[in-house]
């Protein structure tokens, strides 16, 4: 298509109309509702311009760009107005658009008093693609966004040409974490600790973080364990013209049979408030004189007509909004949601203690002596206590410690033996990987135990890095022995991948004469001189099927896992070892079934 073929498709399109708006649900995770939409718009279906790539990117040569986002927004709003759909509204603006001769101040404003959408309803999300130079100009525009009762959005982190810079300056509401970053993070350690990095920042600045993009389960997992409570993406819910309004119907199913392997995935049981709840019409006065009946009450939780929490009213909250002169009068008779808190905390039951603490702890707004909403499949169950989580989590925290490696400070013997325990509970197939460095003594003795100690951390780093955290484990047993617990789909990749890393990472510690020779001359455990290869490792593989689970207990699955290792280390150099569980036939004659 000719360049003036596209010029006049996009007249067309500008001038007739014809856009599409589509929108995708932004869901909190947390509160199991739809936080808002974000409008995406298409063009004619049977236009060369249908794909908004190719649509924007011939706006923006045509200097109509802010022409086009006009219209954008205008079938946006009017979409959004028609479908009443609630939450808030995320309307994509390029900053460039606000720089251009022909943007109109308080165009959208007006398009919103059109369709009767109030401004603290619409979110200006900031879709960065090329260098953003007058800084000046874009703060004085954002600044005006804001003084209209606009929220702010930072879309794409990470992959704008100054988006950090952006985020510093501007201050947004929300920040939306780009689709590379998510992709895939359950397998990528260094995704998780940029997203860990965006979480950290965005406390410190009071922002709400947006995952976007999320396509797999795994990826969603990991991420809600990681305390993002905003996700969006493919696996939730396509970009619709008329979109579903429930959030319950677009939330994952949770695998029952999923692998818990450590006591902080337990549920929220020991939490547990049976606190009694008020639907949203109930008189004011009601509420009041609740409140002066248990003076040990410092919550209650609101209902809708479906039994689900719209609300949460304080004691403090309340007593604040009734001191004002004559306001027990007034709202005496008013419904309770009239003065109910609706940005409040809902977890679900079967979210785990650590899921819950970073929820409150990325909450601004949560203070200790307010409760938050447990909920069991979406409806009402009881309130939490902030003052519980933070006990329970301490409690938490010293029992790790106690059991921790010093060194490493992964989970040592008495953590690795209830995850066994609870793999053989579960009856879920598994891969149990004794892990062993070869020619770590001899090692030891040549560099030092304070080199021999940076190795062990390397490996400590690799077995983290090849993790999924949602589904795994790693703990170490001690010395130079780790356990790593995997998934049955792809471990052997991840075991190649953990080979390779560590082959790499351990060239910084060699001498040069040595890492040129391939080997060093140390002690044996004679006392004679002996050659040795370079460091490798040596694993032992337990391939556990469910049907086994019941036939071992978890010293004799430890000690299996143990003797494969052994197998293992009489292969030189790098070595794969696998016992399966059902084929071999006792603790004294494991079948190896595979190595490297």
């Amino acid at each position: 298509m000719t360049t003036t073929e596209q010029l006049s498709a996009l007249s067309s399109i500008l001038t007739q109309g014809g856009l599409h708006s589509l929108f995708q649900p932004i869901i909190s995770l947390s509160e199991r509702r739809i936080l808002g939409y974000e409008a995406l718009s298409r063009g004619p279906s049977n236009s060369p311009l249908h794909s908004p790539i190719t649509l924007f990117a011939v706006a923006r040569q045509a200097g109509r760009l802010s022409e086009l986002e006009i219209a954008c927004r205008q079938s946006a709003c009017r979409r959004f107005n028609e479908q009443q759909l609630p939450g808030k509204l995320f309307l994509n603006v390029s900053p460039e658009s606000l720089l251009e001769a022909a943007h109109q101040p308080g165009r959208t404003l007006q398009l919103l008093q059109d369709f009767g959408i109030p401004p603290n309803q619409v979110v200006i999300e900031l879709t960065e693609q090329t260098p953003i130079d007058d800084f000046q100009l874009l703060q004085t525009a954002l600044h005006h966004y804001r003084a209209m009762g606009f929220s702010i959005a930072l879309d794409d982190l990470g992959a704008g040409y100054s988006s950090l810079r952006l985020w510093s300056e501007l201050r947004p509401d929300y920040v939306k974490i780009d689709r590379h970053f998510i992709d895939g993070i359950h397998q990528d350690a260094l995704k998780r600790e940029f997203v860990g990095s965006i979480l950290q920042i965005a406390k410190a600045s009071r922002a709400l973080v947006i995952a976007e993009g999320i396509e797999l389960p795994e990826e969603l997992a990991v991420l809600t364990e990681m305390g993002v409570d905003l996700v969006q993406g493919y696996l939730l819910c396509r970009p619709q013209e008329h979109p579903p309004k429930d959030a319950r119907t677009l939330m994952p199913r949770q695998d029952s049979t999923a692998v818990v392997l450590s006591e902080e995935a337990s549920d929220l049981s020991a939490l547990l408030n049976d606190q009694p709840a008020v639907d949203r019409d109930t008189p004011t006065a009601t509420v009041l004189e609740a409140f002066r009946r248990q003076a040990n009450l410092n919550s209650l939780a609101v209902l809708d007509e479906r039994g689900q929490p719209c609300g949460i009213v304080h004691r403090h909250s309340l007593s604040d909004a009734l001191l004002k002169p004559f306001a027990t009068d007034l709202f005496a008779r008013k419904p309770i949601s009239r003065l109910m808190n609706d940005d409040f905390l809902a977890v679900e039951m079967s979210q785990s203690l650590q899921q819950v603490s970073r929820l409150i702890t990325s909450r601004a707004r949560q203070r200790i002596e307010e409760d938050f909403i447990i909920t069991l499949n979406g409806g009402y169950l009881g309130l939490g206590r902030v003052i519980d989580v933070l006990k329970l989590i301490t409690e938490l925290k010293i029992q790790q410690a106690r059991y921790a490696n010093p060194l490493t400070l992964l989970p040592g013997n008495v953590p690795i033996q209830q995850c066994l325990t609870r793999l053989l509970q579960q009856k879920r197939e598994s891969v149990i990987c004794y892990v062993d460095i070869d020619s770590f003594k001899p090692f030891n003795d040549i560099y030092g135990y304070g080199r021999g100690d940076e190795v062990l951390l390397c490996l400590a780093q690799c077995l983290n890095d090849r993790v999924d955290p949602s589904r795994d484990f790693v703990g170490h047993i001690g010395g130079d022995d780790f356990l790593l617990v995997l998934g049955p789909e792809d471990w052997g990749k991840r075991l190649n991948q953990l080979l390779d890393d560590f082959q790499s990472q351990c060239r910084r510690f060699y001498r040069p004469e040595h890492l040129e020779a391939g080997c060093f001359i140390a002690p044996n455990r004679q006392g004679m001189r002996q050659e040795f290869p370079l460091l490798s490792l040596s694993i032992g593989v337990v391939h556990l099927h469910p049907e086994a689970c019941g036939e071992i207990d978890a010293s004799q699955l430890a000690e299996m896992a143990s003797q494969a290792k052994h197998h293992a280390k009489n292969v030189p150099g790098y070595s794969v070892h696998v016992i399966d569980s059902l084929t071999a036939p006792d603790l004294h004659s494991p079948q190896v079934i595979g190595q490297r």
